[in-house]
């Protein structure tokens, strides 16, 4: 590591430390919403908000990054180990896919937080379907990918939104 590459990475850790803090935050506040409709797993994705802000106005290596550690300390704090696996397995598939379409400049914000909603429960039903070793769990996909677009377009909004108003925060 040259030391230019040292200085920017001293230089982002606290904004990195800010916004797990803040993914932190908005994974217990989703824990506190009675957002249920009979479908087991079934969340906002509040936190999904700070990924795709990070594909827009930083790296897709720090979006990764402090989703994973998202994951892993929301999982100890508020969640289980089977929470952190399914976690892993919907937010690993959804970041890959957001990132792809990203990449290719022909899609909107809400369009690349839909996709990231519709894939993230593919991926959770996919690690659920391997645990349980039962493919009878994907009979909640229809439900969860409508779950999956609403939130994804609910919190493709709120990115474009914010987006704009952060970018203060991403210039070297």
């Amino acid at each position: 590591m040259n030391e230019w590459h040292g200085k920017k990475l001293i230089k982002q850790l606290p904004l990195w430390g800010i916004l797990v803090s803040l993914a932190l935050i908005l994974s217990f506040i989703e824990s506190l919403i009675p957002f249920y409709f009979g479908i087991p797993g079934m969340k906002l994705g509040l936190c999904n908000a700070i990924v795709v802000i990070l594909l827009y106005l930083s790296s897709a290596r720090e979006a990764l990054l402090i989703n994973l550690c998202r994951i892993v300390l929301a999982g100890f704090l508020f969640g289980n180990a089977f929470g952190i696996l399914y976690s892993f397995g919907g937010a690993l598939l959804s970041f890959l896919c957001m990132w792809t379409v990203y990449r290719t400049g022909l899609f909107t914000i809400t369009t690349v937080s839909i996709i990231g909603g519709l894939t993230h429960n593919i991926g959770q039903l996919c690690v659920a379907s391997a645990v349980l070793e039962n493919v009878n769990i994907f009979w909640y996909a229809p439900a969860l990918m409508l779950a999956g677009a609403v939130t994804g377009a609910v919190i493709g909004v709120l990115a474009t939104e914010l987006i704009p108003r952060l970018r203060f925060l991403f210039i070297s």
